[in-house]
């Protein structure tokens, strides 16, 4: 399974479509064994590619900051489940969530600079 992180200098980026990378990491038996970078798209995510190339490369679940209604339906359209709220360093998020101490608060961005219509 792997994991994607809306990264930006070792931290969760607060809002996964203007994110510096995605960290992404392969998950065994319940541990990381592999940790890669994979670089963002430019403009916002809910209008970029990145949903069905996250997907492509075997992306099933997403620990993010915070995100709109329509990046949230693209994600989980291309079988990506999704976790708001994330915050902190890469490392913490994913060992949280591996220890079942992460959930979705449930809740959206409304509106974005620079990215209309979400």
């Amino acid at each position: 399974m792997k994991v994607a992180i809306p990264s930006r200098n070792g931290q969760v980026d607060e809002h996964f479509g203007h994110c510096a990378y995605y960290t992404i990491f392969t998950i065994e038996n319940n541990k990381v064994i592999k940790e890669d970078i994979f670089e963002s798209p430019e403009g916002c995510g809910c209008k970029s590619n990145i949903a069905p190339l996250l997907a492509q490369n075997g992306v099933k679940t997403m620990l993010a900051g915070n995100m709109g209604m329509g990046a949230l339906n693209i994600l989980n359209y291309h079988g990506i489940e999704v976790f708001r709220s994330c915050s902190g360093n890469v490392q913490d998020v994913i060992s949280g969530y591996l220890s079942g101490n992460v959930s979705d608060s449930g809740k959206g961005c409304d509106s974005h600079e620079g990215c209309d219509n979400h």
